[in-house]
């Protein structure tokens, strides 16, 4: 099965494999339902890598970069802010592409969450961008927003239908204060109810071999009941979990968004992983060590309140 999931270079290709079934299928291989989250915003970066590094841009691209190589293999996906990035300048979305280039390369099914588009018209600038064959950033699946309504969703839908790429679109957050907005009632549903209402919609038209679409969503595992609601009403759709970071998520709450076989669903996890090194108080040496004691934490938290099959 490996074997047919590995990418092509020549080709361009993953064996027919479109990009969440693979990732689906590296969880189901490592039993690790993880996907590591780099946001360049607020991280804090160890000492000796500041001293050997240039400028905090380039000591953070080191620092990621020993991150994917300490833990290729182990998990299977990484997620970087697009955002992020950008806002470190024209060097940034370079840091970018070489991340996401090394990224790829070192096995990782990468996902990428882009800017909002304010209008349909930019969507379509955007897709055209972000699905284009010389794109410079590196990545299989897009992650994006529905608020602004489906049309700025179906410009990319339409990019899928060409490509190996897959999406996912943020329905739920788990910020402290989303429910003002997301979690109010509209027409008998939740805000972020509707929106999943309207992506399965679209999502319906892209069903894959393994009964889940190429579309899924983004979800917040501590928002109360929201999750397993989602997951009885739309069994089609994978979710990505936002995200294991906050204080009032526990893998208990994620579980509820995996199907009875342990699929369907990853744990977004950022800071727990590349800040282990300061919760465990050491001088930031080992960081790349610490960051793989607490994706095994992670792991055994996860696999003790579900079974991957």
């Amino acid at each position: 099965m490996w074997k047919s999931l590995c990418y092509n270079e020549r080709k361009g290709n993953w064996g027919g494999f479109v990009s969440l079934e693979r990732l689906q299928e590296k969880i189901r291989k490592r039993k690790m339902p993880l996907v590591l989250d780099f946001v360049p915003a607020g991280e804090k970066l160890p000492q000796c890598v500041l001293e050997h590094s240039k400028s905090w841009l380039e000591g953070y691209f080191h620092f990621a970069l020993e991150l994917l190589e300490r833990l290729k293999g182990v998990v299977p996906g990484v997620r970087f802010s697009f955002s992020g990035f950008a806002m470190e300048g024209p060097e940034g979305l370079l840091a970018l592409s070489r991340l996401t280039e090394r990224a790829k390369r070192l096995g990782y099914c990468v996902l990428l969450t882009v800017p909002e588009a304010m209008s349909s018209r930019e969507a379509e600038h955007f897709a055209d961008t972000f699905f284009a064959p010389r794109c410079p950033w590196h990545f299989d699946i897009l992650v994006t927003s529905a608020y602004l309504g489906t049309d700025s969703v179906r410009p990319y839908v339409e990019k899928l239908k060409d490509s190996n790429r897959d999406l996912l679109v943020v329905v739920r957050t788990g910020n402290k204060s989303a429910p003002e907005l997301q979690d109010l009632l509209t027409g008998g549903r939740l805000v972020h109810m509707a929106a999943a209402d309207k992506i399965n919609r679209l999502a319906q038209e892209l069903v894959g071999r393994w009964g889940y679409s190429r579309i899924g969503l983004v979800a917040a595992p501590g928002a109360g009941e929201s999750l397993r609601t989602l997951r009885s009403k739309y069994p089609q759709l994978f979710f990505l979990l936002d995200s294991y970071d906050y204080n009032n998520v526990s893998a208990k709450k994620c579980a509820a968004a995996f199907d009875k076989y342990g699929h369907g669903a990853a744990v977004l996890a950022g800071t727990k992983i590349s800040q282990a090194w300061l919760a465990a108080q050491t001088d930031g040496y080992d960081y790349a060590e610490q960051a793989a004691l607490a994706v095994e934490r992670i792991q055994r938290n996860l696999t003790g309140s579900l079974t991957t099959l």
